[in-house]
């Protein structure tokens, strides 16, 4: 399970199939709040590109940490980290 903190991300179109689902639905159709109603925040959540923008960064630091050399274990740990180098 990833940390709170930790960058997570999935195929855009994994996400997108799962959210139609849901949006269809109007509950929630995975994970701990299975079968309750998706509040007006979660609908919004669905329906933007926030969670997308996220995915889309993931991946390129995902292809990124490859192109350098690094394992896929190495990728994605690193393309799950957030923020910049300090």
């Amino acid at each position: 399970m990833a940390e709170k903190r930790e960058r997570r991300w999935v195929s855009p179109n994994k996400r997108a199939k799962s959210y139609a689902e849901e949006l269809k639905a109007k509950v929630h159709t995975h994970g701990p709040k299975e079968g309750k109603p998706l509040t007006d925040l979660e609908v919004g959540i669905r329906m933007g590109s926030l969670q997308m923008k996220n995915d889309h960064i993931g991946i390129f630091k995902f292809k990124k940490a490859l192109n350098e050399g690094k394992s896929k274990a190495e990728a994605k740990k690193y393309s799950r980290e957030r923020g910049g180098k300090k």
